[in-house]
């Protein structure tokens, strides 16, 4: 049984800055996670694109933001059990929790955090014949490493801001590009919307509109597709990569059953206060819940876990009063004996 002061179901950005609050009030946290390392969505799904609304960086790929947070928490020894679902709560008499995962590791803790962003994210796949045979073997539903596609022939499917992003990006690695979409107009921001015609004059993507992908190909692998044109039947294209990019399905999982009150597929928490769900003791903070005039930022999440972990420690110390010091003030004391402090100043008389 692990045991620990706050439980995190998720470790994205949200997860991993709860683990430095919690750090400050010198409670120990341990994060549950499906995905197989820290970081969430911005490891798994886009860790090399760019993000320009964290707090004074203009701009940081999501990989990089999830680097620095996990050296921001280095000193607070936070435990991790990756690679594992988050199946069931249960509340014992004395009001703490047991959460289990679908691996059957159990977790004990007084306080749980749900922080799983939108959920567990399956792929929107296109409805094409024998496109399981195909997976991992040419197609991939998102990137990960960019230079897997490094002078390879890649067709990219679908009309949303992933589909422009990554069509721009892999014009300067891959050997060919093909963005195909079933209509003229894309639904993605207009900057990319613009970069991807110019890259279209240039001959650095090959743009196909009115047109979807309707055959692969291919003996051990995928080796070309059949493309149906609207106006001009289909034609046959050689590919090594096919990556139909038609968003992401998330779903609450195992969560939607722990007598949650949800909404929209989201937790319904108390805004006013503390990001409490209606269970006492159970948390949701980041995209994971919904409450009046909620903005699913990363920046966002940030501040519920800050204003959450006050809440946590008064749950957990009933009769001790915490008195916030600023960081400037008190600096960051990690559990490993670790200490980050302003230099003192030594003020001189001159008399």
């Amino acid at each position: 049984m692990i045991k620990t002061d706050i439980l995190i179901i998720g470790a994205g950005p949200t997860g991993l800055f709860t683990v430095f609050e919690a750090g400050l009030l010198k409670l120990k946290c341990h994060l549950i996670d499906a995905l197989p390392q820290p970081g969430g969505q911005c490891s798994e799904i886009y860790p090399k694109k760019p993000i320009y609304d964290i707090p004074a960086y203009p701009e940081i790929l999501a990989g990089d933001l999830v680097k620095n947070l996990l050296e921001q928490i280095k000193s607070f020894n936070a435990g991790y059990t990756l690679g594992e679902r988050a199946e069931t709560l249960d509340k014992l008499e004395d009001g703490t929790f047991i959460v289990t995962t679908n691996k059957g590791t159990k977790h004990h803790a007084p306080v749980v955090v749900i922080a799983g962003g939108l959920g567990s994210f399956e792929p929107r796949k296109p409805q094409l014949e024998n496109i399981d045979k195909y997976e991992d073997k040419g197609i991939s539903y998102m990137i990960k490493d960019p230079e897997v596609f490094r002078g390879k022939k890649v067709l990219i499917a679908g009309g949303g801001d992933s589909a422009l992003d990554w069509s721009i990006f892999l014009a300067d690695v891959a050997s060919e590009v093909y963005l195909v979409h079933r209509r003229n107009e894309f639904r993605g921001a207009l900057d990319s919307v613009e970069k991807v015609a110019e890259l279209s004059k240039k001959g650095k993507i090959e743009l196909i509109t009115e047109a979807e992908v309707t055959k692969l190909h291919g003996d051990q692998g995928l080796e070309a597709l059949t493309v149906k044109h609207l106006k001009n039947g289909e034609s046959h294209i050689e590919v090594d990569h096919f990556i139909p990019l038609f968003g992401l399905s998330p779903k609450l999982g195992p969560i939607g059953d722990w007598g949650l009150e949800i909404e929209k597929n989201a937790i319904k928490v108390d805004n006013s206060y503390d990001y409490q769900t209606n269970i006492p003791g159970v948390y949701a903070i980041g995209d994971v819940n919904t409450y009046p005039g909620k903005l699913k930022l990363i920046l966002s999440g940030f501040h519920e876990a800050a204003v959450m972990c006050q809440s946590a420690y008064q749950r957990i110390f009933p009769n001790k009063k915490y008195i916030m010091k600023y960081t400037t003030v008190g600096g960051v004391e990690g559990f490993d004996g670790t200490k980050k402090e302003a230099k003192k100043e030594v003020v001189k008389s001159i008399v």
